[in-house]
């Protein structure tokens, strides 16, 4: 299985303190690393930071809530992945974070802004691989994942108090 990851990076707000695209690869790498979950062959993934107002518009267009979020993830669900060009990506999916959402959130819980993207993007990959948090026990398993992904990246647990 292939464990890279090349991402498109689309900056479509004023944000700053943007990880850069080498250390997202990174991060996004270390999950398909550690996890192994994804289909294989997969490798591309386009993440587009965003204001605001255009993660308000996503969340309630896609998911009936009507609020910012820090990040939001959409699965690509590709028919014959052993038919794609083999130096082309083989896209698993858009990740979409709110630039602002993500520095409010770690100004009030006293994070690291980066180590708060790397959270944001760990979370958002495990969506794309799957995972989610409906429920106690796929919150659990989540966490579990997200925790043992950062502390391979170097970053502590994001779930201990500061």
């Amino acid at each position: 299985m292939n464990t890279r990851i090349s991402a498109d990076l689309q900056i479509a707000c004023e944000a700053t303190e943007v990880p850069g695209k080498n250390e997202i690869e990174a991060c996004l790498s270390a999950v398909l690393r550690i996890d192994g979950s994804a289909p294989a062959g997969a490798s591309g993934i386009s993440i587009r930071v965003v204001d605001e107002a255009e993660s308000r518009a996503l969340n309630l267009g896609y998911r009936g809530k009507d609020r910012s979020t820090n990040v939001l993830a959409f699965s690509v669900d590709l028919p014959d992945i052993g038919a794609w060009p083999e130096s082309t990506p083989v896209p698993l999916g858009d990740l979409v974070i709110c630039a602002p959402v993500v520095v409010r959130e770690a100004a009030e819980q006293g994070k690291d802004l980066a180590a708060h993207w790397m959270h944001m993007l760990v979370h958002g990959m495990l969506h794309l691989l799957g995972y989610d948090h409906e429920s106690e026990d796929q919150a659990d398993t989540m966490e579990v994942l997200e925790i043992r992904i950062l502390q391979d990246l170097g970053v502590k647990n994001p779930y201990e108090d500061n």
